[in-house]
């Protein structure tokens, strides 16, 4: 999927479903129970055992149910080639590398990029980032949002940590692109005592929060 036809999408769809566990059987099943509950975008990072393979799984799957699938924690353009081989369609980085931007150009795949300021989230835009993942969280992050947008309207930003059921709506109506579950979706106790319900249910809240936003228009 090239950059523009998945930015669209991940408007359209709004949320991403974000797993970081250290094991591969839970990813599975944790990431199965997003996809019940209504998610599906899903992204799979490079520190889950296996991740990979999970990605290949379920590109499989993706092309029966809608799924969209990529990869998370990509450090190095070696990482991007090695997550595309394996069925990517997009790229998550928690940090701003113009080599890794251009190399999922090369490879005709969107990169986000973390980036933690106005400045870093310009620098993404400018080296060809179509997407710019607001990473760690910031404090009052809705408010963070509206007044980088004020003079940067050109990005499309996505906060993905701090993002809950009960903030989601407000980041979007605060002008970010779409927005990522991680923690507050995948519960650490929830996936250590096999929880798949608990994790359901709150990805179909979660899918019922952001899809019942009106977007502003960008």
């Amino acid at each position: 999927m090239d950059p523009a036809a998945f930015a669209n999408a991940f408007r359209e769809r709004r949320a991403s479903a974000i797993i970081r566990t250290d094991s591969t059987d839970a990813a599975r099943l944790a990431m199965d129970a997003a996809v019940r509950g209504g998610l599906t975008i899903c992204e799979f990072t490079l520190t889950v055992p296996g991740a990979l393979d999970l990605v290949g799984e379920f590109r499989k799957r993706g092309e029966k149910e809608g799924l969209l699938v990529g990869v998370g924690t990509v450090l190095t353009p070696e990482d991007a080639v090695r997550s595309v081989d394996a069925g990517a369609q997009f790229l998550v980085s928690p940090a701003m590398d113009p080599a890794v931007i251009a190399a999922a150009g090369r490879l005709g795949v969107s990169m986000m990029p973390g980036c933690a300021t106005p400045s870093e989230m310009l620098a993404a835009h400018r080296a060809g980032a179509r997407l710019q993942k607001l990473f760690p969280a910031v404090p009052n992050g809705p408010s963070w949002v509206a007044q980088t947008l004020a003079p940067l309207s050109m990005l499309r930003i996505v906060p993905t940590s701090g993002v809950t059921v009960e903030n989601a709506a407000d980041y979007l109506r605060a002008g970010a692109w779409a927005v990522g579950f991680v923690a507050s979706l995948f519960e650490a106790s929830d996936v250590r005592h096999a929880r798949w319900d608990a994790i359901e249910a709150r990805a179909r809240a979660a899918a019922a929060a952001v899809g019942g936003v009106e977007l502003p228009v960008r």
